[in-house]
């Protein structure tokens, strides 16, 4: 039996992850954005050891959730599935920090800096990440016109960058980026193609599977199939960059 935890699990892929998990015989700990949320998906996961609650948009309850996390750790792995879609406007968060940025890829960045390493580490990407820029100039939309589909696009190839980062610096994480497809949830919205049971099954397997499938660190996958991610997510000086820029804006740097 392993030790999971699954950000972003109220609904979507992330709770249909966290029930795979479940019905494997895996000890689950999920999250949810609120308590009302949080209860509706304690309603629905009785079996989960803990659904947890924070708003990763916010930098001070994203610290908060990974305290809880830790509380109820350790953790075989960690699956880092909270995300947010393209945003009609420029949306800033408490912190003053554009929100696609803050939860795509802030949140995953402080909760891997403030939580001990599990053995395995799963960042959800989307396949629009080919289409992602890695503007260290202007992470956060200030300076050029707004795209919500850009800023998406360029989160899910900071979670490639930071997936393949952690890969990197710690040879003895197996660290490893997922694209789950088009999915037919609220955030893929009623054309999507593909089923959840599609977009869970890979982090399921990166998650669970005996070391002999999934002893590798440092790839891009979708349905298992290890593909080649955007050129940028492979360039070291991009990774540390973007390393650097999640740092200043949290005041967290990854433990030695």
């Amino acid at each position: 039996m392993s030790s999971v935890l699954v950000t972003g699990s109220a609904d979507g892929i992330g709770l249909h992850t966290a029930r795979e998990l479940l019905a494997l015989g895996h000890r689950v700990v999920l999250h949810a954005r609120n308590e009302q949320r949080a209860a509706q998906t304690r309603d629905a996961v009785p079996d989960a050891a803990a659904v947890l609650v924070g708003d990763v948009s916010s930098l001070a309850q994203t610290r908060s959730l990974a305290a809880a996390a830790n509380a109820h750790g350790p953790y075989d792995a960690v699956i880092h599935n909270v995300g947010v879609g393209s945003a009609a406007r420029r949306e800033l968060t408490e912190d003053g920090i554009e929100r696609t940025f803050a939860v795509n890829v802030l949140a995953p960045y402080l909760l891997t800096a403030l939580m001990p390493l599990p053995q395995r580490l799963v960042y959800l990407t989307s396949g629009l990440e080919a289409a992602g820029r890695a503007d260290f100039d202007d992470l956060q939309f200030e300076r050029k016109a707004w795209s919500g589909m850009q800023a998406y696009s360029d989160s899910k190839l900071h979670d490639v960058l930071l997936a393949f980062a952690v890969a990197r610096l710690f040879p003895a994480v197996l660290s490893n980026a997922v694209d789950p497809g088009w999915i037919k949830t609220r955030m893929g919205g009623p054309n999507a193609t593909d089923e959840l049971a599609d977009g869970a099954e890979t982090q399921v397997w990166l998650a669970t599977a005996d070391p002999a499938e999934v002893g590798f660190s440092g790839r891009y996958l979708k349905r298992r199939q290890d593909l080649r991610a955007n050129a940028a997510a492979y360039d070291l000086a991009a990774q540390e960059r973007l390393l650097a820029a999640c740092a200043q804006l949290t005041g967290e740097k990854f433990p030695a």
